[in-house]
């Protein structure tokens, strides 16, 4: 429920500080005076889009603050939560408009997108203007009602759902059978690649083998002088370093039987010889293996690697990435050679998927059937009470053949407002006031089951007068018993159902335009209600009459 809201600085409003109750508030004022202002306001703290020309002339900026109680709205406590946006009882949401034409929202003082408060606004409030019954000429909006009033919203979410896996699955397909011819020639072309790369060895492992192959032949003389020094200065002649150290521990062993103090000393040469005995078996074996040199063996690396830097040229990469590439057109050439089988597969998944479509289709579709009928009897009622006595209202459901994301169904609101003519489509026949009658029918049809607290109405009695007009106003009020209900009105008959009745007047003072809103008293609703009925100056006859609407 909404129950604060606070503008600054917004067209002609310097600032007004509103609080809102339960059950029906109604918004009088003389035309021009900002009535339709408090509603655009709220529109824009619930994510309506921003505009410069919003914001007051002189003012840096335009602020729109409202709180709304959500102790009892378990759906927008859990989505606070999800979008870290915790509140226990209240929802604080904030809109600010620069002159500059920048949007700022808030939410619970934590900065949000405008996304964000159009989220939470659907779960809020649902706003009707005297305009928004063009919408209902279209099919989508024609659709999402029926779907609204029947409750369908987890039916229409598993067959969208069913709906994207086929067409997942479609797609997928389609790609892979609409290019048969093409795929295989690239089969073949990669399969030609692939012996190129195979025959030249281009893995990471081989290609690191083989340039250290060849770096160890290329350098075979520097290696073989090397270890030949290696071994003659540590191993082969009589003052070489193993046989000094050797020496050297004999000795030790002979003094540390003098002295114990030398043992650890002694025992630290018997390591270091162990390792030069182990040392001195590995660089005899690698001197072995090492051999003398080998021309062919070289030039034949050497071809390799030309063929190694002639690939890289061909794919334009380094050697590098050369292994990246063989595995990446290895995994191509798998892909395609395993095509049939993936086609296949799809083909089951395909089926399967428009199963579980058709399963729920079907199911949305008994589901709209049965709400049509419901939903065709209660506004069929509502248009007679309206002034439209003869009217007769139907919701027509076609079948597609093709899955769409809705459903199978297309949805025709029909409607006859004469008696010797059928049922034709609503944007066919209907005029700018029936449409108008008929707008509020299907709202005061579908507000029973509005998943939120807040509704308001911004004139869309326009139009009607008499005994329709008090007909609307005993809907409101049967609407008010369950959410709360906002409704600016220029009938009487509306006003005078309100529990709360705001009165919005503009002044101006030295030249400055200001809008200001105030509750009236019991005698001030007479005084306005007098003047809705009678213009200006209320005459004792007008104050009659407002007097008895008020008494119900």
């Amino acid at each position: 429920m909404l129950k604060a809201l606070t503008i600054q600085d917004l067209a002609i409003v310097r600032h007004v500080d509103l609080e809102f109750h339960a059950g029906l508030t109604v918004i009088t004022g003389e035309t021009g005076a900002g009535k339709s202002i408090v509603i655009e306001a709220l529109g824009l703290v619930l994510g309506d889009r921003a505009d410069s020309m919003l914001v007051r002339s002189g003012a840096p900026k335009a602020t729109v603050s409202a709180t709304f109680e959500i102790s009892a709205r378990p759906a927008l406590l859990e989505f606070l939560t999800d979008n870290g946006l915790d509140s226990e009882t209240d929802c604080i949401l904030r809109r600010v408009i620069g002159s500059d034409g920048r949007s700022r929202a808030f939410c619970n003082g934590a900065p949000v997108t405008v996304q964000v408060l159009r989220d939470i606004g659907a779960l809020l409030v649902d706003i009707h203007g005297q305009h928004e019954h063009h919408s209902l000429l279209q099919r989508a909006e024609q659709r999402r009602l029926l779907d609204h009033y029947g409750e369908l919203g987890p039916q229409v979410a598993t067959v969208r759902a069913a709906f994207s896996e086929w067409r997942t699955h479609l797609t997928e397909l389609t790609a892979l059978t609409g290019g048969e011819t093409d795929a295989a020639a690239r089969a073949d072309y990669l399969r030609f690649q692939m012996e190129e790369l195979n025959a030249v060895g281009v893995s990471g492992d081989a290609l690191a083998s083989l340039d250290a192959e060849h770096r160890r032949l290329a350098h075979g003389q520097r290696l073989r002088e090397g270890c030949d020094e290696i071994a003659s200065r540590v191993f082969d002649h009589e003052r070489a370093a193993y046989r000094v150290l050797n020496q050297a521990h004999n000795t030790l062993r002979e003094l540390s039987a003098v002295d114990g103090n030398l043992c650890a000393l002694a025992d630290n040469f018997d390591q270091i010889l162990i390792g030069l005995s182990e040392a001195e078996r590995d660089l005899a074996h690698y001197q072995q293996q090492l051999g003398a040199d080998d021309p062919v063996a070289l030039l034949r690396l050497e071809q390799r690697l030309q063929q190694v830097h002639d690939l890289c040229r061909k794919h334009r990469c380094d050697t590098n990435t050369l292994p990246v590439l063989f595995i990446r057109l290895n995994e191509e050439l798998a892909n395609l050679e395993s095509r049939g089988s993936r086609i296949t597969e799809l083909t089951r998944a395909l089926d399967s998927a428009r199963g579980a479509f058709d399963i729920a289709a079907t199911a949305l579709s008994a589901g709209r059937q049965r709400a049509a009928r419901a939903m065709a009897d209660v506004i069929t009622a509502n248009l007679h009470q309206l002034g439209m006595p003869q009217a007769r209202f139907e919701v027509a459901i076609t079948a597609s053949t093709e899955p769409a994301q809705h459903g199978r169904d297309e949805i025709d609101l029909l409607v006859t407002t004469n008696p010797d003519q059928g049922v034709q489509p609503l944007r066919r026949v209907a005029s700018g006031g029936e449409l108008s009658r008929i707008s509020l029918a299907i709202q005061v049809a579908t507000a029973a089951i509005s998943s939120v607290s807040t509704l308001v109405y911004d004139e869309i009695d326009t139009g009607i007068g008499g005994r329709v007009a008090s007909t609307v106003a005993k809907h409101l009020q049967a609407v008010a018993r369950t959410r709360q209900v906002l409704c600016i009105t220029h009938l009487a008959q509306v006003a005078s159902a309100g529990e709360q009745h705001l009165f919005i007047t503009k002044a101006v003072t030295e030249g400055t335009t200001n809008t200001q809103a105030t509750y009236l008293s019991a005698a001030d609703r007479v005084e306005e209600i007098a003047r809705m009925l009678g213009g200006e100056q209320p005459t004792a006859r007008s104050r009659a009459h407002a007097t008895e609407l008020l008494a119900g």
